[in-house]
């Protein structure tokens, strides 16, 4: 082939190679915005723990863990179409001078169309764990 049969070949690459590239980078996009989301509720979740450690007992603890995880949910900006809270609290049963934890189970349910803001349709899920310590000595 000589340099005149090659004439436009490039402009043709580049038209072909432009919806391409710009899937990927908006495929790449999306899934920093899950995991952003996955993050935070991970966050979340270890703040919730954290906010049930921190009370003195069970009822005043599930209060503060629900507080936490509901002001954090907001504060992520996550806007969930349905969420959950769920506290594992047996260790507030345990005798004091025995190690006990608490864990918290924070999910949210998103909107695709809100994380990502394509307007794609259906939701995500995410959800995340932690478990914090009590204080071993402190009355419970």
């Amino acid at each position: 082939m000589n340099r005149r049969q090659e004439r436009g070949a490039a402009a043709l690459e580049l038209a072909v190679l432009t919806p391409v590239i710009v899937l990927v980078v908006a495929v790449l996009v999306g899934g920093a915005r899950v995991w952003f989301a996955r993050a935070a509720v991970n966050d979340v979740a270890h703040s919730a723990a954290r906010a049930a450690t921190l009370a003195r007992d069970v009822d005043t603890a599930r209060r503060e863990a629900n507080t936490s995880a509901r002001s954090g949910l907001s504060t992520a900006g996550l806007r969930c179409s349905e969420q959950s809270v769920q506290l594992d609290l047996a260790g507030f049963g345990t005798p004091p001078g025995t190690p006990a934890n608490v864990t918290a189970h924070v999910s949210c349910r998103v909107w695709l169309a809100d994380l990502i803001g394509w307007g794609l349709p259906g939701s995500v899920e995410v959800s995340g764990r932690a478990v914090s310590a009590l204080d071993t000595y402190r009355r419970r």
